[in-house]
C-alpha cells in the first residue's frame, strides 16, 4: 500500500482517471463520431493545436512504439503498464524513443499534420489492451 501510494505521488502509477490533457486546443473530432474524410468512425479525439506545441504524457509509463506509421505519421506510443495505451499521431516530431521510460507531463513529441493531415493537431487514443475507449472520460475536465 505505502509503494503504490509512493508511486502515485511520484508520477509513476501510470495512467489514471483525471489525467492531465496531452496538448491544450480545440477537439474537433470525438471518439465514436464519424470522420469527415473517411466516415469511419473516431477512435480517439482530434485536438487542434499549433504546430510545434509540447505533446505531454497524459501517464508516466514505457514508450513501445516510436515512427511513422500510415494514417497517423509521426505516432508514438505509451504502455501505462496497467493494462491501457496511449496513442499520440499527426506529430511534426517525437522526443522519445522505444524502451524510455516517461513521467506524467513529460514531453514526448511535438504537433505536426503529418498522416495526411492539413491543419496541425494531435490525433489521442487511449486503448484498455486494444480496445480504442473514450479518451474524453480518462482526461481532466
Amino acid at each position: 500500500e505505502r509503494k503504490a501510494a509512493a508511486e502515485a505521488s511520484s508520477g509513476t502509477a501510470g495512467l489514471q482517471r483525471g489525467a492531465p490533457w496531452p496538448v491544450r486546443g480545440s477537439v474537433q473530432g470525438r471518439f465514436g463520431t464519424p470522420r469527415p474524410d473517411t466516415g469511419d468512425v473516431w477512435r480517439g479525439i482530434l485536438i487542434r493545436a499549433g504546430s510545434g506545441t509540447p505533446v505531454k504524457a497524459v501517464g508516466s509509463g514505457s514508450v513501445v512504439y516510436a515512427s511513422w506509421i500510415q494514417g497517423f505519421g509521426n505516432l508514438i506510443i505509451v504502455d501505462h503498464q496497467n493494462g491501457y495505451l496511449s496513442v499520440y499521431g499527426y506529430n511534426q516530431s517525437l522526443s522519445k524513443k522505444v524502451g524510455d521510460r516517461v513521467r506524467i507531463g513529460q514531453t514526448i513529441a511535438r504537433v505536426g499534420a503529418t498522416g495526411g493531415q492539413v491543419d496541425p493537431g494531435l490525433y489521442f487514443e487511449i486503448r484498455q489492451g486494444s480496445t480504442p475507449v473514450d479518451p474524453m472520460s480518462w482526461l481532466a475536465r
